[in-house]
């Protein structure tokens, strides 16, 4: 035991360490589906982990790790958080604000009724509402306060306790709320509403430009007999199914296919499109023709573009497709993915700044499309360290700004600050795709390291007085966790289904991306035998995490009585 003190004493960063991986490996654990997730898992090895000893680290550390995760949430959110600020996307952003607001009233009221310390307060608001970064805003407000360094540690402490407690019910609870319980409420089967929503989707009369769906994309070479005096635009009309002529060649010499030219017999063309178009498409030309060189030259490319354009936020792929017009001619969509997960494809379904398209064509016409809907993924993008360390330095030097609410100093902290830097870094390059390179690869190392470092920290350092405050008052917690979690939910549903009028499948999706659970949208998806709950996630995510953050600082300031 007497090592164990030396090592904890001399290199407490190793335990650090160690307390992130085997949070991490637990948190990967799945029992019929379910997993607790790492943080919560981080936490509670920490706090173990912190009985052997007493575990000292630097705050500039702890501010750091939890910079970097903040930013990194702020940067990711900024780009659909900016643009959920219109009409189309109104109905998700006043249900993420109804959840966030009936949560924070009732930590008050319970603050007041039970007497609860003000660590405590924050600690259950960041787990009964499933958000981890009120740990870092609550804990910078405390530190603003001039509080005895034993009274900050005892806060911290509490903050640890009533997050622990609190967090994996909470999680378990929106877990089951979002699938099941939500449904019940609205009345509603969400299968047969799901179904609803499809038909919806794929419904309505085709648009002129029809819209961007992808079944299987070839392009084949014909030589022109039988089509010869007809115009390009004749014979992709009548082919139909967007498919586009792609190159001519008449007499060896290139002729750039313009809607107005004519074809003459003895013509090479290639023509793109859906498999069983192109194929459909010999008694309209003449005969296939194998032409090698003629495909060769032509490049294809299947090419994940992330959508930027503000225009095109809450529109509809068939509202796009007519937009975009000629720009989109020769491009089809293979798929369309929001938070990672895979959105049914319709001419009614909408996106959303932050969605990513996989288009296919030739490398021509997507690079064309792509200007126009934002910029190309690309693996090999390095992050841009310049902007990444600056974003955070100015969100930093903002959180040091302060105003008084009474006897308290109201302010941001460096967590605050750094997340609205974040928000504005993460627009500033949806504008600009060519500056502030952060590559989703990157945006989770940053993300899962700078929170699993800054819990693995409050944990071990205060794991101790965190576990006699849970044994103190961890009966209360349960309770009251259950009330914070529960009521925000049966709330927003009610009031989404009732006044905003919203569709109960996207619903579903709103409460999870309210709540930042998105495992709870796989929860719907699997009940409703359909990927349609998708659709309503991306906009309440955006604005729930950005609004739960700055719960932290509030609950401080509310519940602190000096």
């Amino acid at each position: 035991m007497e090592t164990v003190r030396w090592i904890i004493s001399t290199a407490p960063e190793i335990f650090l360490l160690l307390a992130i991986a085997i949070g991490s490996l637990l948190g990967r654990i799945k029992i019929r589906g379910f997993s607790i997730g790492t943080t919560a898992c981080v936490l509670i090895v920490a706090v173990l982990i912190g009985q052997l000893g007493s575990f000292a680290f630097p705050p500039i550390l702890r501010a750091i790790l939890f910079s970097l995760f903040v930013f990194t949430i702020g940067y990711r959110s900024g780009p659909e958080f900016f643009a959920s600020l219109s009409f189309r996307t109104l109905a998700q952003v006043v249900l993420a604000l109804v959840i966030g607001a009936t949560g924070l009233v009732i930590v008050l009221v319970f603050a007041h009724v039970f007497e609860l310390d003000t660590g405590t307060a924050a600690g259950l608001t960041a787990g009964a509402l499933t958000q981890s970064s009120v740990i870092g805003t609550a804990s910078g407000a405390l530190a603003q306060l001039g509080l005895p360094k034993a009274a900050l540690e005892q806060q911290e402490a509490n903050i640890a306790a009533g997050y622990a407690v609190t967090y994996v019910l909470g999680y378990i609870l929106t877990l089951l709320f979002v699938p099941f319980v939500a449904p019940i409420l609205m009345r509603v089967d969400l299968k047969a509403e799901a179904a609803k929503l499809e038909a919806e989707l794929a419904g309505g009369a085709p648009p002129k430009t029809e819209n961007l769906s992808y079944r299987k994309f070839q392009a084949r070479a014909y030589r022109v007999s039988t089509g010869a005096g007809s115009t390009i635009a004749a014979i992709e009309a009548e082919i139909g199914s967007r498919t586009v002529v792609e190159r001519i060649v008449r007499g060896g010499a290139d002729i750039k296919p313009q809607h107005d030219i004519r074809l003459e017999a003895g013509d090479d063309i290639v023509i793109a499109g859906p498999t069983t178009a192109i194929v459909a498409a010999k008694p309209l030309l003449g005969v296939e023709i194998d032409a090698g060189e003629l495909l060769r030259n032509l490049p294809g490319n299947v090419t994940e573009v992330l959508v930027e354009n503000r225009r095109l936020h809450g529109r509809s792929i068939r509202d796009i497709a007519e937009r975009l017009g000629d720009d989109a001619r020769g491009v089809f969509l293979r798929s369309l993915t929001r938070m990672g997960r895979e959105v049914p494809l319709g001419p009614d379904t909408r996106v959303y700044i932050g969605d990513v398209m996989t288009l296919v064509g030739s490398t021509g016409n997507i690079a064309r499309a792509t200007t126009q809907v934002g910029h190309a993924l690309n693996a090999s993008d390095r992050t841009d360290i310049a902007f990444l360390t600056a974003g955070i330095a100015v969100g930093l030097l903002a959180g040091l700004a302060s105003f008084k609410v009474g006897a308290v100093a109201l302010t941001l902290g460096g967590g605050g600050g750094a997340l609205i830097s974040g928000l504005v870094c993460g627009w500033l390059r949806s504008r600009n795709p060519t500056m502030g390179a952060l590559p989703p690869a990157a945006q989770q190392t940053l993300s899962d390291l700078g929170l699993g470092g800054f819990i693995a920290a409050i944990g071990l350092g205060n794991g101790l007085a965190a576990w006699t405050a849970i044994q103190a008052h961890g009966l209360l917690l349960v309770g009251m966790g259950i009330v914070v979690t529960l009521i925000p939910l049966t709330a927003g549903t009610l009031f989404a289904r009732y006044v905003l009028r919203m569709n109960p499948v996207v619903t579903c999706g709103a409460l999870a991306g309210a709540m930042t659970v998105d495992a709870a949208v796989t929860g719907a998806c699997d009940v409703a035998e359909s990927k349609t709950p998708v659709l309503g996630v991306a906009v309440p995510y955006a604005v729930g995490n950005v609004l739960l953050t700055v719960l932290g600082p509030i609950v401080v300031a509310a519940t602190y009585t000096g």
